[in-house]
């Protein structure tokens, strides 16, 4: 026999009512708004230097870990102007080379413009964000956000979650 069955209707609505009017008190508690908990979420990470602005010419790629050791990163230098690039152009810009599949590593093809997946063939374009042009991925590459200090190229967050990571925050 439950529990419930000797449950007459005013115990009914009391313990309903105590529910609902829980509900609606923890709806009604103040939350941080939305840009500060971004604002934490950048301040996470610490600035790296990545390279020299000047060690990075036009067609050229570089390797190198952000936001730690564990992440594994490509910066490249494309002709032309891409989404979320920095420096001449708006050309310079980097992404996790974890992909978003599997996590195989991610081989940037100067050729195609693209960072191409050798496990199971996900491909993404360099210049739009790391978008996915096909293959099994179901995100984009994460972004590596970069900004140019006193000539010098320095990682500062990232957009997207690295592949095996329920945070990025360190």
């Amino acid at each position: 026999m439950s529990k419930f069955s000797n449950l007459n209707r005013r115990d009914f609505l009391r313990i309903g009512g105590t529910g609902v009017s829980g509900l609606i008190a923890g709806q009604a508690l103040p939350l941080a708004p939305a840009d500060a908990a971004a604002k934490t979420k950048e301040q996470v990470y610490s600035p790296a230097d990545v390279a020299p602005l000047a060690d990075l010419p036009v067609g050229a790629s570089l390797e190198f870990q952000y936001p730690d050791e564990d992440s594994p990163a490509v910066m490249i230098h494309l002709a032309e102007a891409a989404k979320g690039g920095i420096g001449p152009n708006n050309a310079i810009v980097a992404y996790s080379t974890l992909c978003t599949h599997k996590g195989c590593p991610v081989q940037y093809n100067p050729e195609r413009k693209m960072l191409i997946c050798p496990c199971h063939w996900s491909t993404f374009d360099a210049a739009k964000a790391g978008a996915i042009v096909i293959g099994h991925a179901s995100q984009p590459l994460p972004q590596i956000k970069l900004r140019i200090e006193a000539d010098r190229i320095q990682a500062y967050g990232v957009d997207g979650l690295i592949y095996g990571r329920h945070t990025n925050i360190l």
